[in-house]
């Protein structure tokens, strides 16, 4: 009987590993559409989050992905990382400006078109994409080519070398983008060089839009039938009775999109920096250490995945390392100069002008008060400890009141601060008597008489 049961087992583990895992039940007709929604400021959690959304897509086997848009821009970095996982998708994907009242401005615009068809809801607008800080060319889409507008264009130059060398690369980027879909590069370029911006009914007039749809169902029931070129091959959409599924953010991109909040990066520094002094200040305490090394690193780690200003950090590190040398050593020259290059180095740590990637001159102020609050607190306890009476050594035993518990000849023994001395004085006492510790010499006591007691024996 127990051959028969293992055989069974057996037959049942062999079948489980040669027979595949049934698909999901969603992938089996391929009518299954995955939304992802970037709302906000897009920023390194944006991309990873895409990212990940996008693989969950192609091991579903989805029949699109609606990537609903809501922004008002955000970092370049991150956007040219949404843009090349768009154009290197297995599964189209659809931008779809919505709800009603959303937008898709600055970076938006060019992830917009980036994708594979472009819709937008009544009521939605998108455009103003000059650029800031466009970075290098991008993998994998064509260079922009100059047209007959490019003269009228050149009459708006930008201030700077810099500022133009962006410029351009920015229009090469949305040109080559629209002309990979077949969409309006003029407006794309005037969107750039102008900073223009559209409704939902003239972007559609202006071919900048394929569709405009009222909600993801008008949407999938639109592009149903329309061909798309996906990785370089043809591919016809059947998404009429799609099912739609939602992909929501895992708990790393929501955890990273808190970290990578200027303003919480610069708090988790703070705090790093702040349980590390009181870590060296008391040692031993261990929690301090500890939660400041792992926000101090958490901070760096945000910080890393930034445009951050080199030499603002520098400041910031400089006023930093300045005020922890005034706590331990007060001086007020040092408390200023480390209060000012704080605050230097914290205005000028992130110089983007990226949507929710600014820091609060709340926090800049709320930090800049916690250090000087902290400069005070250590120099009143300095001021403290230096008027008051030696607690430590040979000077906090001076004066100090001792009952003799034996005495022979000149020296004898004492009990002092609940401790048992050897101790030695000019003069005889008896056991009982008290006597006042006039100095302290290789570990034995100089005692004599109290005031009080000589006075008494004058008197009497």
């Amino acid at each position: 009987m127990r051959t028969v049961q293992a055989a069974l087992v057996a037959a049942i583990a062999v079948a489980a590993l040669v027979i595949p895992s049934p698909p999901a039940r969603a992938a089996e007709n391929g009518k299954l559409a995955l939304t992802i929604s970037i709302e906000g400021a897009i920023g390194p959690a944006s991309a990873s989050y895409f990212k990940e959304a996008l693989v969950k897509a192609a091991e579903r086997r989805a029949e699109l992905v609606i990537l609903r848009i809501n922004t008002p821009g955000g970092l370049a970095t991150s956007m040219r990382e949404i843009i090349a996982d768009v154009l290197a998708s297995p599964v189209p994907v659809v931008g779809y400006v919505a709800p009603s009242g959303a937008h898709a401005a600055s970076a938006g615009t060019y992830i917009l078109y980036a994708t594979h068809i472009a819709a937008m809801a009544p009521g939605t607008n998108l455009g103003a994409a000059t650029p800031v800080q466009i970075g290098g060319p991008l993998p994998g889409t064509p260079s922009g080519k100059p047209d007959k507008n490019e003269k009228e264009a050149k009459d708006a130059k930008p201030k700077d070398a810099m500022g133009e060398k962006a410029t351009n690369d920015a229009v090469a980027l949305i040109r080559s983008l629209a002309e990979l879909h077949g969409r309006n590069a003029d407006w794309a370029e005037k969107a750039v060089r102008e900073a223009a911006s559209l409704s939902a009914n003239a972007a559609l007039q202006e071919h900048v839009i394929d569709i405009i749809a009222r909600d993801p169902a008008d949407l999938l029931r639109q592009v149903d039938g329309r061909s798309v070129e996906v990785a370089g091959q043809k591919r016809q959409l059947a998404t009429r009775d799609a099912k739609i599924e939602a992909i929501d953010p895992g708990w790393a991109s929501r955890f990273l999109a808190v970290i990578t909040d200027p303003n919480v990066a610069l708090i988790l520094l703070l705090i790093g920096v702040y349980g590390l002094i009181f870590e060296f200040s008391s040692p031993g305490a261990v929690a301090p250490g500890i939660v400041g090394t792992i926000c101090l690193l958490l901070g760096l780690y945000a910080l890393n995945l930034l445009p951050v200003n080199y030499a603002g950090l520098a400041l910031m590190l400089t006023g930093i390392a300045l005020l922890t040398v005034e706590a331990f050593n007060p001086t007020v020259v040092l408390g200023a100069g480390g209060i000012a290059a704080f605050v230097l180095g914290a205005v000028m740590l992130f110089r983007f002008e990226a949507p929710g990637y600014r820091l609060s001159w709340t926090v800049i102020a709320l930090a800049t008060a916690m250090f000087a609050g902290l400069v005070l607190v250590v120099l009143r306890s300095v001021w403290r400890a230096r008027k008051g009476p030696a607690r430590v050594g040979a000077l906090a035993m001076r004066g100090l009141a001792a009952e003799v518990l034996d005495w022979s000849g000149n020296e004898g023994h004492v009990l002092a601060h609940g401790e048992r001395w050897k101790a030695r004085g000019s003069e005889g006492f008896k056991p009982g008597e008290v006597v006042e510790v006039a100095n302290i010499a290789d570990l034995t006591l100089v005692v004599r008489r109290g005031p009080a007691l000589t006075g008494e024996r004058g008197a009497s």
